[in-house]
């Protein structure tokens, strides 16, 4: 997950979406263009994709975004979705958009920090000393599984019932690259993996965790343990910072990073990084669209402006201007700014852009 400094002009593709989304990236846009006027050679150019491509193109992938993806050495993504394309078929729903860029790009490690803030100890919902010190990260498979699974789909039984079907489906190789990914994640971190899967019931998570188990023996300076996704979940909630790193299943760790989320204070504060064999990345807040809070300036931008900072981290092996975005963040969150997602008695609520703005300043 190294980075690769960059001397030349550092191209990404700028895909806004649906929802909140373009409000969020605007932000996290913002951003980058007060970096960039410091010097950093950025181009950031904008593609279409998820519901807002399929208005104005009939696919939630159009070709135009895909070879722009293919050709930037970064993405930077919003979120997809809303209630008005939850009808439309199987293949041209805003998610199948993000899914099949996500495949396209062989981007099979999701990588999810979950770090609280000590600014914002006070947002979290569980008790102050239960989650003093959290800061893990959840490893998820983000191209396999039961989101790929085949056969799939809405059918009939031969007596003429009804029936949904999906597959959960691991070649022993992607178990295997995504292990040996966690494996090199905890080495940078205190030397601990946890692998989740559901191996007392089903057969796809038995070879999970024999995978894992094997591939460990080349990491024998990072130490293994096993939970139940249920008593993982349960675990997230009792002791959060006893995790270091958590490498799952698509399925599993698409629920269990929401869930982590909370102990930070809000989703909205989570960024995300998804990444491949080289150092292209997709990087995105872990929120959704919010299509019920869409256009109304009160999204956290939060996890896009720290999404942004992960992109210059990883992709661009800039971590200078990494931590000049993440400590401005803390700036303002110890200055008392605070969106409605985390608020609290005493502090500044602002809108979308002012924080935005407040963070730009900040730098």
């Amino acid at each position: 997950m190294a980075g690769k400094p960059s001397a030349n002009t550092m191209k990404i593709a700028v895909l806004p979406g649906d929802g909140i989304g373009p409000e969020v990236v605007a932000q996290a846009v913002k951003v980058l263009e007060a970096l960039q006027k410091t010097g950093l050679p950025i181009e950031m150019s904008e593609g279409l994709i998820g519901g807002a491509a399929y208005d104005a193109k009939g696919h939630p992938l159009p070709p135009e975004t895909l070879s722009l993806a293919q050709e930037a050495d970064a993405i930077l993504f919003g979120a997809e979705g809303g209630f008005q394309y939850e009808t439309l078929p199987r293949g041209l729903r805003p998610g199948d958009g993000l899914l099949g860029l996500r495949k396209s790009l062989d981007l099979y490690a999701n990588f999810r920090p979950v770090c609280l803030l000590p600014e914002l100890i006070g947002a979290s919902t569980l008790k102050p000393e239960i989650v003093r010190g959290l800061d893990l990260v959840i490893l998820r498979e983000l191209t396999s599984g039961i989101y790929f699974g085949e056969p799939r789909g809405i059918g009939r039984t031969a007596g003429g019932e009804r029936e949904g079907i999906n597959t959960m489906r691991y070649r022993e190789s992607e178990i295997e690259r995504v292990a040996r990914t966690a494996f090199r994640v905890a080495r940078q971190r205190r030397k601990k993996v946890c692998s989740v899967d559901k191996a007392n019931v089903l057969e796809t998570m038995e070879l999970w965790r024999e995978v894992v188990e094997r591939v460990h023996g080349e990491y024998r300076d990072v130490e293994l343990t096993h939970l139940y996704v249920d008593a993982a979940a349960m675990s997230l909630v009792r002791n959060p910072a006893q995790f270091d790193v958590i490498v799952t299943g698509n399925l599993f760790g698409d629920i269990l990073s929401d869930e982590a989320a909370m102990s930070c204070g809000s989703i909205g504060m989570l960024p995300s990084a998804s990444f491949g064999e080289g150092t292209r990345g997709l990087y995105e807040p872990v929120h959704g669209c919010a299509p019920d809070i869409a256009g109304k300036d009160v999204a956290n931008p939060l996890a896009a402006i720290l999404s942004a900072a992960l992109m210059l981290r990883y992709s661009f092996g800039l971590d200078d201007r990494a931590r000049q975005i993440e400590r401005a963040v803390r700036s303002v969150l110890a200055a008392g700014y605070r969106t409605v997602d985390i608020d609290e008695p005493g502090m500044r609520c602002v809108g979308t852009s002012e924080m935005g703005d407040a963070v730009v300043s900040a730098l």
